[in-house]
């Protein structure tokens, strides 16, 4: 993880919050370069835009996580940590 400059945000909407379990959510965090069903799933609900369309992936029964923002093929384009 690496700070952001304030003038590269962008607004975003989360669209679609998805729950894993522990040891998925870890995974998830580990190794975002992996195809994920869950993201193949809704990749046609996401476009570039003034206001970004975002997936909130998280682990269960926790208020943060991860924003993506998906590409083709169900792969992360985009992620930033979100802090719920």
């Amino acid at each position: 993880m690496v700070p952001h400059l304030v003038e590269q945000e962008r607004q975003y909407e989360i669209i679609r919050v998805v729950k894993l379990a522990k040891i998925d959510y870890e995974n998830f965090v580990a190794d975002m370069i992996v195809e994920r069903q869950f993201l193949e799933d809704h990749v046609e609900l996401f476009v570039k835009g003034e206001e970004w369309k975002c997936i909130l992936v998280r682990q269960e029964r926790h208020s943060d996580g991860v924003l993506v923002m998906p590409m083709d093929g169900g792969y992360v384009g985009w992620a930033a940590y979100y802090c719920g």
